[in-house]
């Protein structure tokens, strides 16, 4: 974690609740996920069940975080690539999103290159209290829009300190296999990193990408406490990956939360739904996953101060039953 000394957050989520119990729970009490503040759309207390509106996970089990992060890719410049047209903008939305209480920022080395994580000490350094930067390694990046996987145990390793020397720590808190090559057996790359965790470098190791049997095999080499799959509620290919994590209480970070470049499609049903709360229909998307599972952490990412407050609003927004159905409907058929 940023900083050295203890994180003054409160609140869990207990290990080892089913999807369905915690849906049912959430949906029945009323409440919102992460509760609204003067200051922070974070940290209120309430008096309902902390399984229904507890707004914090624990990483690894012991390293608390807002369940809504910050997803630094669109930081970069077009193609997620290079310095950004307006530095200044870039630095403005990393700082703004810290004030609004966001304090999982995830990030990769092969996001500009380089750039996203030296914005994000340029911005934010020194750290907050509390403050988790999660990034990548394991994909190079040959041009814009061209991603490759190398996962190479020495290439790994050079990885892990350049990153640690961009973003100005000591140990990174969460360090993700960007994805599995399938040129270099997944026990040789997990196997760098661990060593690297053993030399104090890593805190925790996470994946991205990857299947239930992918999970199981990386965890015979390493303790894997988080997974990066894409997934929305139009995209539910790794339906399977997110139950798994639910078994194992392994935090699932979902990218393309709200569809990427392409966007989401289901134009109607979240329209219907985005009316009735008065809000828009991503933050619909968003309130969604949050209500979906309570290992659930999303990353929506942007470059705009604006469209980063209309994502972390979201959090206060709480469907009903028969919408939440509605949208779960959703999968497939779209």
């Amino acid at each position: 974690m940023a900083g050295k000394s203890g994180n003054p957050k409160h609140g869990r989520v207990d290990s080892g609740v089913t999807r369905r119990t915690f849906l049912g729970m959430s949906l029945a009490s009323g409440a919102t996920l992460l509760a609204g503040g003067s200051a922070s759309i974070f940290g209120v207390a309430s008096s309902t069940p902390d399984l229904a509106t507890n707004s914090v996970w624990k990483l690894g089990g012991d390293l608390p975080v807002n369940r809504l992060g910050f997803g630094a890719m669109r930081i970069t410049g077009e193609g997620i690539w290079g310095w950004p047209a307006d530095r200044n903008n870039a630095l403005k939305v990393l700082k703004r999103a810290v004030e609004l209480g966001v304090d999982l920022i995830d990030t990769a080395d092969a996001y500009g290159p380089e750039t996203s994580e030296l914005l994000i000490a340029e911005a934010l350094h020194p750290y907050p209290t509390g403050l988790v930067i999660a990034t990548k390694g394991g994909l190079t990046r040959p041009g814009p829009g061209r991603w490759e996987p190398n996962g190479r145990p020495d290439y790994l390793k050079g990885c892990v300190d350049k990153s640690l020397k961009r973003l100005r720590l000591e140990r990174i808190d969460l360090y993700q296999l960007h994805r599995v090559d399938p040129k270099v057996p997944m026990e040789e790359s997990l196997g760098a990193l661990k060593e690297m965790q053993g030399a104090g470098k890593i805190r925790y190791i996470g994946l991205s990408e990857v299947s239930p049997e992918e999970i199981e095999r990386a965890s015979k080499v390493v303790r894997i406490v988080s997974v990066q799959n894409r997934y929305n509620v139009e995209d539910r290919k790794w339906e399977n990956t997110l139950a798994f994590c639910e078994k194992g209480s392994i935090g699932f970070l979902p990218w393309s939360p709200i569809g990427g470049n392409r966007g989401l499609n289901a134009g109607d049903a979240l329209e219907t739904v985005a009316k009735a709360h008065s809000a828009s229909a991503i933050q619909i998307a968003l309130a969604w996953l949050l209500q979906r599972s309570p290992v659930m952490l999303p990353i929506p990412g942007t470059s705009s101060v604006a469209h980063l407050e209309e994502n972390v609003a979201a959090a206060k927004v709480n469907l009903t039953l028969a919408e939440w159905k509605t949208l779960d409907a959703l999968a497939g058929k779209v």
